[in-house]
């Protein structure tokens, strides 16, 4: 019988009767989508890499708030939950921490994320909870017919807003770096090898990683990333992060990104015209969230200049593991029987008795 390994996520060496095939994480379940939607090509990358883990389905968990994307634990042949509006992260976080024998992955919306549930995000992510968050971002509120999101662009005309959004949009990696996340990446729905090699380290990482799916919806928000996949458009739009490598990128390498003199942040020039020494050299290793967070302000909203790829991978330890030392410690300590342990609970601390 082979021996199962754990890449990562939680999830402890188990063995495995039979090898995992892409099938064997296909539900019975009728997908159901608009034709079209991003999110397919999503469902069919993950379950294509989910074999790679060698975990057991028994093992794998996937939960998700409400939206579009939500829908995603009916078509995964693994445990899950389809939870409440924007609580998938703090369901998740208490099934991590009770079980970390398990692989807990949270799936989300730009809306579902970022508007009601944006503090549950953050503090998952601030807390480095072993959980791997997948944000699709579509720009749109998708389930609810049409309306703005939190992603949505200034000026954007919707259902709810007829004569444009006033609102600012967020930037949901520099949201998750903000909140220190120790793993921040981007990727997109129809670039199924970069999704994976995404969701392969992604999966690697100890503690949260947080990935934004750049995810059509053909429906209400069609075309709002076809610069990044157009081939006449996408070799100078994309910035394809490579960990060690000069950051470069146009059809023949014609810009690149460096550090301003005398100036924060970073910014695109164009190569010939920068010594090569002062090309910025890719590090998803430094500490400092600062560097990651100037690579996620790189593109404006017309997506010129958008890195993909990860941008921050870093190791702090789990709140999983800090509990679970925490809870050990405690047990080395007790004294006495079960029962005697509560009563001596119960008694503690400020209490009062009634008479």
């Amino acid at each position: 019988m082979p021996e199962a390994t754990n890449s990562g996520g939680g999830a402890t060496a188990t063995p495995v009767a039979l090898k995992l095939t892409t099938k064997d994480f296909k539900s019975d379940q009728e997908v159901r989508w608009c034709p079209g939607c991003g999110d397919y090509a999503i469902l069919a990358a993950v379950q294509s890499f989910m074999p790679e883990l060698q975990i057991p389905r028994e093992r794998t968990v996937f939960v998700s708030g409400i939206g579009c994307s939500s829908r995603f634990p009916y078509y995964m042949n693994t445990y899950g939950m389809h939870s409440i509006h924007g609580r998938a992260p703090a369901i998740a976080t208490g099934l991590s921490v009770s079980r970390p024998d398990l692989s807990v992955w949270v799936v989300t919306g730009d809306g579902d994320a970022l508007s009601i549930g944006g503090n549950h995000l953050i503090h998952a992510l601030r807390r480095n909870v072993n959980l791997k968050i997948l944000l699709f971002n579509n720009r749109i509120y998708g389930l609810t017919k049409g309306q703005y999101s939190p992603t949505s662009e200034i000026g954007k005309v919707t259902k709810s807003t007829p004569v444009g959004s006033a609102d600012s949009p967020f930037n949901p990696l520099s949201l998750a770096l903000g909140a220190e996340a120790t793993f921040v990446a981007r990727t997109i729905d129809s670039d199924r090898k970069h999704l994976q090699s995404v969701l392969r380290a992604a999966a690697e990482h100890e503690g949260s990683a947080f990935v934004e799916i750049y995810q059509n919806c053909n429906i209400f928000n069609d075309g709002a990333f076809d610069e990044l996949k157009d081939a006449g458009t996408r070799d100078d739009y994309l910035i394809r992060l490579q960990h060690g490598e000069p950051i470069t990128f146009g059809k023949d390498g014609q810009f690149c990104v460096v550090h301003p003199p005398g100036a924060f942040g970073l910014e695109v020039r164009e190569t010939a015209a920068v010594p090569a020494d002062e090309i910025v050299v890719h590090d998803a290793t430094v500490d400092e969230p600062a560097y990651a967070f100037a690579l996620s302000r790189l593109p404006g909203f017309a997506l010129r200049n958008t890195p993909i790829g990860i941008f921050r991978d870093v190791r702090r330890p789990s709140y999983d593991s800090v509990v679970q030392s925490q809870v050990s410690s405690a047990r080395a300590k007790a004294t006495g029987t079960p029962e005697e342990q509560l009563a001596g609970l119960l008694s503690s601390g400020d209490t009062w008795t009634i008479l």
